[in-house]
């Protein structure tokens, strides 16, 4: 299977079964969940991981609380020490949820890059663990693509299409559980009279349910609900953006417009999604065309510099 190729490609989830198979966690994994535990503790640093516990009878849920505060603690502390309750809790329905989100592999482990890693080409991924007990995260979509590797346990995916964030139901964009917006939706018990339009939503959803070995592609900006599904799951993830680092995040460009823009006198918002539309949608030759090629400063192709340029002049006019 020509991976690189498929990924290069794709305008579209798809999984590939048995991608990871032959990593040494996964044959550990498929021993116990114990077996896991020992196979990640004998690559771990010797440094604090921070760790998210559940309230119990959330079922494994990670969200909201009725006051919109979040349900779950968060805590440091080491890796044996997280495990250690995860083995005493082990097997109980009371279990709080124990997760353990976006761990850095290369900060947090030595040698598990080394034997347990998708080659992605000319790619620069980040590779982030993701550990715990039985959980439910609720969906949200993320900037970069996503190539999700189930290590340990077993994962269900339920993915939607972009277009579909209206029927989701989006919480916050400023209080949100992992710096992303989720949708309020619960995916176990929808309330089609609050959330009518979810209806809408499961007619586009894929449901992809992933055994250790298995791995699915998630392009960028794709909103997904995912539930650990043993009682221990690990998932190897790689992001990768295709557009450079330096350039600057939406999501801070539409939290910025709420602000500056979404309350404005109806004729004055309609003159600024003009101009949106004329310097950033739309752009092309009617913007540059009359200016000097040399003098056209940020209006010309984005640069390293340039956006430095913009980003020191955004932080000098919002520090006012």
């Amino acid at each position: 299977m020509d991976l690189d190729r498929r990924l290069r490609d794709a305008d579209r989830p798809f999984v590939v079964r048995g991608l990871v198979a032959h990593w040494p966690l996964v044959q550990a994994g498929r021993r116990s969940a114990r077996d896991a535990r020992a196979y990640l503790l004998r690559h771990h640093r010797d440094r604090a991981f921070a760790v998210s516990v559940g309230a119990p009878g959330s079922g494994g849920r990670l969200f909201y609380d009725a006051a919109m505060r979040m349900n779950f603690r968060e805590a440091r502390a080491t890796l044996p020490d997280i495990f250690a309750r995860i083995d005493a809790s082990e097997g109980r329905d009371d279990a709080p949820a124990v997760y353990l989100g976006s761990v850095d592999v290369h900060d947090f482990f030595q040698g598990l890059h080394e034997a347990n890693h998708v080659p992605l080409g000319d790619r620069d991924p980040i590779a982030s663990l993701w550990m715990g007990t039985r959980s439910r995260i609720a969906a949200h979509n993320d900037t970069p693509n996503n190539l999700a590797c189930v290590a340990v346990g077993r994962r269900r995916f339920t993915i939607f299409p972009r277009d579909q964030f209206a029927n989701l139901y989006l919480g916050p964009v400023d209080n949100t559980p992992a710096g992303r917006t989720i949708s309020m939706v619960d995916f176990h018990a929808p309330d089609f009279a609050a959330h009518p339009r979810f209806r809408d939503a499961l007619d586009h959803a894929q449901v992809a349910d992933l055994d250790a070995g298995d791995a699915v592609f998630i392009p960028a900006m794709w909103w997904h609900h995912v539930e650990g599904l043993a009682d221990f799951n690990v998932l190897l993830n790689y992001w990768w953006r295709e557009t450079p680092a330096w350039m600057g995040q939406p999501q801070d460009a539409l939290t910025h417009a709420m602000m500056a823009i979404r309350d404005l006198p109806a004729d004055e918002k309609a003159h600024w999604r003009a101009m949106f539309d004329h310097y950033v949608f739309d752009g092309g030759d009617a913007v540059t065309a009359h200016i000097p090629a040399d003098a056209r400063s940020v209006l010309a192709p984005l640069t390293p510099e340039s956006a430095a340029r913009i980003r020191g002049f955004l932080l000098q006019q919002l520090s006012r």
